[in-house]
């Protein structure tokens, strides 16, 4: 069995997530996972990424290279792992734009991996978005691989992740896989609890925040009637759409607590309503992965909008709702350091299926 490591920095630009891994067949196992949290330096300028300058873009990207470094060689060492036993690492790299459908498709990751194999003497695959970005894809959603090669079963299974975008795969035994993005996962009620908090909060921990909130329905669906919702498959989005200047004036005029029950639920909703859309078949269970997973109060609108089909999380099945991407990242670099194909083109609208991503030894 081989081990290797996965490294993920989401949208929502909380911290990096590490999750050591091994591999026999179509199972995986987590052995060690992880999440260091950015210091807020960190996080502000990733927010602000747009105002920054070439030079300051450049100079960052270095610095969250050797942060990654630093933290990926301390995780080794605290798990005791000698870096002889890791056969890859894959780190997907912070993103600080995704533009799919601009004129010229573009997509803009940073985070240096020379410093990780530098630190480590491991070999790393990064940048994975470009090569299906060249085949004609839209450069996510990529774990859509991962779902079908470690979840498809004979029943229909829907393999949700709610991240700072929400993303789903809907996988069958015999069937073709299929993966979008619903629309924002956790990015919008982020943002309002920051600044609620004045920035002392950077999530609704629990979903307690939601809780205490009347759901306004009124703006639910004309937040929902967005045409982003309505289109079909294969379709990818980020914060270049759903950030705070697409949250209604309507609703900004509420209370900290309204906007915050009014985006839990639009969340939930949102999920919902595209498998009402664009299921491919009939679905028995739903698995969830990635910090939104952890929020109570979402969860139970999914419960109560999906019943009686049963939601479940990701760890259920050993893997913590967290340490689903970077587990994935880490596999997608095993595949590409032995030259296999990595992703689903069918899942992003690419040309042909690729070996994605970049290589530093």
């Amino acid at each position: 069995m081989k081990k290797f490591l996965g490294l993920m920095s989401g949208t929502s630009a909380d911290g990096l997530s590490i999750a050591l891994c091994v591999q026999k067949g179509h199972t995986l196992k987590v052995l060690a996972y992880q999440t260091t949290g950015y210091p807020e330096e960190f996080r502000k300028i990733i927010h602000n990424a747009s105002q920054l300058k070439t030079s300051q873009i450049s100079s960052f990207h270095y610095r969250l290279g050797k942060f990654y470094a630093q933290k990926t060689a301390a995780f080794l060492k605290r798990h005791k792992v000698p870096p002889s036993k890791i056969k890859v690492i894959g780190s997907h790299g912070q993103t600080l734009y995704h533009g799919a459908k601009d004129r010229t498709a573009n997509t803009f990751q940073i985070g240096e991996a020379s410093f990780i194999a530098e630190a480590t003497g491991i070999p790393v695959v990064s940048d994975f978005r470009t090569r299906d970005m060249a085949a004609g894809g839209q450069g996510a959603p990529l774990i859509p691989f991962f779902d079908d090669y470690f979840f498809a079963r004979s029943t229909g299974r829907a393999l949700q992740n709610i991240g700072g975008i929400a993303n789903v795969t809907f996988v069958k035994k015999g069937s073709a896989p299929l993966a979008f993005d619903n629309g924002p996962g956790n990015t919008l009620i982020d943002l309002i609890v920051r600044k609620a908090t004045k920035g002392k909060t950077l999530f609704d921990r629990n979903g307690l925040m939601a809780k205490r909130g009347r759901i306004d329905h009124k703006i639910v669906r004309q937040m929902t009637a967005h045409p982003y919702f309505k289109t079909r498959p294969p379709k990818s989005t980020g914060l270049e759409l759903f950030n705070e200047k697409w949250i209604p004036k309507s609703l900004k005029r509420e209370s900290w607590e309204t906007q915050i029950a009014t985006l839990t639920y639009f969340t939930a909703y949102t999920i919902f309503q595209s498998y009402q859309w664009f299921a491919p078949f009939k679905i028995h269970e739903i698995i969830l992965s990635g910090g939104g997973a952890l929020n109570r109060t979402l969860t139970e609108h999914l419960a109560s909008l999906f019943a009686p089909i049963t939601v479940k999380p990701i760890s259920d099945y050993g893997i913590h709702v967290q340490a689903k991407e970077p587990a994935a990242f880490g596999f997608f670099a095993l595949r590409a350091l032995e030259g296999k194909i990595n992703h689903l083109p069918q899942g992003t609208g690419a040309s042909h299926a690729c070996v994605l991503g970049k290589i530093t030894r």
